[in-house]
């Protein structure tokens, strides 16, 4: 599916609202138990969102000003900022969810059109224009909501984001074999998530 820049701003936003709306009034508790991916508490999803915003609103700062501004620093400089996260206590981590979510939001709405069509460099190494940098928000936070195991599932998300979910990650993997099933499950497959079809390839975690 061809995605406009018009839905993926649309989608950053509602996705973020989602996912704020989820996480709302959690206690330590709960911020604690597992999430949907091995290994993670919802802390660290929740942590890894908040970092992801302060890594997008430096490429968001790399197209305003035309200064080279990495997301990170560095792999473990990610992971570090990801462990600080799950050591604050459940308020921090929220006002740092939202703060950033919320500083990422104010830096793109101001942003000329030129400035979008600058080109910046992702965690992976790709040379995008800037207008990918709310597309790339939108996988994080409804993906990442759908991770909390929190009621939120693949289904509950807009058919035409999981069309072009679906495209984008299938063309990032490469060479996955066509699957046919609801367009829920084929996204939670291509994602690496838990899903209900049959006969499809086990494919490792993505994002």
């Amino acid at each position: 599916m061809r995605r406009s820049f018009a839905d993926a701003r649309r989608w950053a936003d509602d996705g973020t609202k989602l996912l704020l709306g989820t996480v709302a009034g959690l206690d330590e508790a709960q911020y604690a138990r597992p999430s949907l991916l091995p290994g993670w508490t919802r802390g660290h999803v929740l942590a890894h969102v908040a970092a992801n915003a302060d890594a997008l609103r430096n490429l968001v700062r790399w197209a305003a000003t035309g200064e080279p501004t990495p997301m990170y620093a560095s792999p473990a400089e990610r992971a570090a900022g990801i462990e600080r996260g799950v050591r604050m206590p459940a308020a921090g981590l929220e006002t740092w969810l939202r703060r950033s979510a919320t500083a990422l939001a104010e830096a793109s709405a101001a942003l000329s059109e030129r400035q979008w069509a600058a080109e910046v460099v992702t965690a992976q190494g790709r040379t995008v224009p800037a207008t990918e940098v709310p597309w790339l928000r939108a996988r994080e936070v409804y993906v990442h909501t759908v991770d909390l195991g929190l009621g939120v599932a693949f289904a509950d998300l807009p058919p035409a984001y999981l069309e072009a979910l679906c495209a984008d990650v299938a063309a990032q993997r490469g060479g996955v074999p066509p699957v046919e099933g609801p367009l829920a499950e084929r996204a939670a497959w291509l994602t690496g998530r838990p899903h209900r079809l049959t006969g499809a390839p086990e494919l490792g975690a993505w994002l």
